[in-house]
C-alpha cells in the first residue's frame, strides 16, 4: 500500500541545476516550494487545494463535535448538581422555617407562632411575585426587528423598489 496521495501534496525535492539547450549548467535552478509538482497542471493543482481544504475543514467539524459532546456531558452533571442542591435547600428551608416557628412558641402559644411564620413568608411570596410581575411588565416587543423584517419581506416581494 502506498503512503502517497492521489492529488499533489507534500513531496520533498531539492532544486537541481538549470541546463541550457547545449548541456551546460547556468545555474541553480529556480526555487520550488517543496511539495509542488512542476508539471502538475492547474487543474490537478486546485482539485488538490480544494481536496486539502475540504479534508481541513472536516476535521475541524469533527474537532468541535468532540469538544462539545465533551463540555455538554460536563454541563448536564452540572445541572443535576444544581437541581439536588436546590432540593436541598428546599429541605433546610422548611426546618429553619419550622425551627423559627417553635423559638417563637416559647415567647407566643403556638400556634400564634406558625401563624406569624406562615404570613412572614406570605408577604416575601407576595413581595417577590410584585417585583417579577413589574419586570415582565417592562418587557417590549423587538421593534426594530419586526421593522426590518417587514423591510425584508417588502422588498423581497417586489426587489426593484426600496422599501
Amino acid at each position: 500500500m502506498s503512503t502517497e496521495s492521489s492529488h499533489p501534496g507534500p513531496k520533498h525535492s531539492t532544486a537541481t541545476a538549470a541546463t541550457s539547450a547545449a548541456g551546460k549548467t547556468t545555474g541553480p535552478a529556480a526555487p520550488q516550494a517543496p511539495g509542488l509538482d512542476p508539471d502538475a497542471s492547474i487543474g490537478r493543482l486546485v482539485h488538490g487545494a480544494t481536496m486539502d481544504i475540504s479534508t481541513l475543514i472536516r476535521g475541524e467539524v469533527e474537532l468541535a463535535k468532540l469538544e462539545l459532546r465533551a463540555s455538554v456531558k460536563s454541563g448536564g452533571v452540572g445541572v443535576i448538581f444544581f437541581i439536588l442542591a436546590g432540593v436541598l435547600f428546599l429541605y433546610a428551608l422548611t426546618f429553619a422555617f419550622i425551627s423559627a416557628a417553635e423559638g417563637l412558641s416559647n415567647v407566643v402559644p403556638r400556634w400564634a407562632a406558625f401563624l406569624i411564620v406562615f404570613a412572614a413568608i406570605f408577604l416575601v411570596a407576595i413581595l417577590i411575585a410584585f417585583i417579577g410581575y413589574r419586570m415582565v411588565k417592562k418587557v417590549r416587543a423587538p421593534t426594530r426587528t419586526i421593522e426590518t423584517t417587514r423591510d425584508t419581506v417588502a422588498y423581497l416581494r417586489n426587489p426593484t423598489q426600496t422599501p
